[in-house]
C-alpha cells in the first residue's frame, strides 16, 4: 500500500498512540540494524550510557531510573560484566546490593555505540529538519514525562 505525502490521515493513522507505535517500530528496527554487529542491543546502550552519566548505581536504582524491566537489567549487566564493559561490587552499605560501575572498555564500547546510534537517529528523522527534531523531542520528552508521573 502506497501512502501519498499529502494525503490527510485516516482517522486510524490519526491517532498519536498509533502514530507512536509506528515510529518506535521503526525506532527499534534502525536501532537493531545499527547495532547488530556489536554484539550489544538497546538495553546495552541505555545501561552504558546512564552509568556514564550518573555513576555507580545498585541494579535496582539502574532498572528504576531507565525503566527496564528488573529481569531485563539483571541479564544485561550480566552480559555487560561477562565482556568486562562493568564491574559489581557489594555496597558498603548493604551487602545485599551490588553497585555496577562502567570500566574503560564500556566507555570504549559506548562511545562506539553513540556513534551508530547517531547515524540511526539521523536515518530515522532524515524526513525532518533540524529545528523539527529537536521539537519532536521536546514534545516527546513531555508526553514520555506526563506517562512516568501517571505510572
Amino acid at each position: 500500500m502506497e501512502f501519498a505525502e499529502d494525503a490527510a490521515p485516516t482517522t486510524r493513522l490519526a491517532l498519536p498512540s498509533r502514530l507512536l507505535n509506528l515510529a518506535a517500530i521503526s525506532a527499534n528496527r534502525i536501532t537493531d540494524l545499527a547495532l547488530k554487529d556489536t554484539g550489544s542491543r538497546r538495553y546495552h546502550y541505555t545501561l552504558l550510557s546512564t552509568l556514564d552519566e550518573n555513576g555507580p548505581s545498585s541494579q535496582a536504582d539502574l532498572g528504576r531510573c531507565t525503566r527496564i524491566d528488573r529481569s531485563e537489567v539483571t541479564e544485561t549487566i550480566n552480559d555487560l560484566a561477562e565482556r568486562r564493559f562493568v564491574t559489581r561490587t557489594p555496597d558498603p552499605a548493604d551487602r545485599r546490593r551490588n553497585i555496577v560501575s562502567i570500566t574503560a572498555a564500556g566507555r570504549k564500547h559506548l562511545a562506539t555505540l553513540r556513534k551508530l546510534l547517531t547515524d540511526a537517529q539521523a536515518q530515522l528523522l532524515a524526513a525532518l529538519s533540524p529545528d523539527e527534531r529537536t521539537t519532536l523531542v521536546t514534545l516527546l520528552t513531555r508526553v514520555i514525562g506526563t506517562a512516568a508521573v501517571r505510572d
